[in-house]
């Protein structure tokens, strides 16, 4: 007359719930994304994504310091020069925003784990990923400059290198490059199943990196595909990447979940900035808990496979789930 299978059992209270509980969240398992950008003293608001900034560098170290302090371990860096060429040139300047934001952060915040993006778009006057020719967006003569970059932030310090870009042989160029530099104990993540996703707009507005003609559908996924993600996963594996990325997070939970079941290198996912400014937009609204919702979407993403995510709540989730 009544049920021997009783689940509720193991709900009744939240020391059992703690004990049964199968995914864990912790500050270690995210990762915090900055925009540096130059002059001294800037904390820009960004308005598509409220509460977050574009950082001169000595904002950023401050940031670097307490994000450190809530126990989330590294940051990714994406620059925005002072200037834009159609090569993106100021993409591995010596001096460039990254490589000097690199060089700060390294000096004033050892313990912090720097990864850098590797891409153009934010350095480039037409706002591609790569070198435009008569409307084309070219593969292989990119490769030449995505690997001087990566190999300019490895000189000036980076912990590890993450190229976003899509293009073809990306990651094995970039490897090649930093390992006849005698880098070759840089790690590589690769942003091995990036979709030419709607959730990424309000970093394109924080980064000035919208396209000036066209989309990015020539080299970035179609959000229709699966299978393709996989490959794309293997090839950059057979390249040399360290560690792989899918993007953006939590369109794509199946994608995590197929990466995970299909491969035993660390996984990271992007919770891109569409992700963060809709749930800061309902939160402000009152249509939902901003805590709750934050922490929930970052254990979904854990849950279907993601071994580090990247966040623009990692320093407000750490806070959180340091207070219990």
């Amino acid at each position: 007359m009544f049920p021997i299978q009783r689940p509720r059992r193991l709900r009744r209270g939240e020391v059992l719930r703690r004990m049964v509980r199968e995914t864990e969240l912790t500050p270690a398992d995210l990762i915090a994304p900055f925009f540096v950008c130059p002059g001294k003293g800037i904390r820009a608001p960004i308005p598509a994504m409220p509460g977050c900034f574009r950082l001169s560098i000595d904002e950023l170290v401050a940031e670097g310091e307490e994000t450190l302090a809530q126990g989330v371990p590294a940051v990714i860096l994406f620059g925005i020069p002072p200037r834009k060429d159609a090569e993106g040139s100021g993409a591995w300047a010596e001096d460039g925003i990254v490589q000097e934001a690199v060089r700060a952060l390294k000096a004033r915040v050892p313990a912090l784990f720097v990864i850098t993006d590797v891409c153009l778009c934010e350095y480039t006057d037409h706002g591609h990923c790569g070198r435009v020719e008569k409307g084309e967006i070219l593969n292989d003569p990119t490769l030449l400059l995505l690997a001087r970059t990566a190999l300019s932030h490895a000189s000036a310090g980076a912990d590890m290198i993450a190229p976003s870009d899509m293009m073809d042989g990306r990651v094995a160029a970039i490897r090649r490059a930093l390992d006849e530099k005698r880098f070759q104990d840089t790690p590589v993540l690769s942003y091995a199943a990036k979709y030419a996703s709607a959730f990424y707009g309000p970093f394109r507005e924080a980064a000035g990196s919208a396209p000036q003609f066209g989309d990015r559908s020539s080299y970035q996924m179609d959000p229709a595909n699966a299978r393709e993600a996989l490959r794309e996963v293997a090839m950059d594996l057979d390249e040399g990447a360290d560690m792989v990325m899918v993007k953006p997070a939590m369109p794509c939970l199946d994608i995590v979940r197929r990466v995970r079941e299909s491969f035993l290198v660390p996984l990271a996912a992007y919770q891109v900035s569409g992700e963060y400014s809709m749930i800061s937009a309902a939160a402000e609204r009152g249509w939902i808990d901003r805590r709750r919702a934050i922490l929930e979407s970052l254990i979904a993403i854990r849950r279907a496979g993601a071994d580090l995510v990247l966040t623009y709540f990692a320093k407000e989730a750490a806070g959180f789930l340091r207070a219990g």
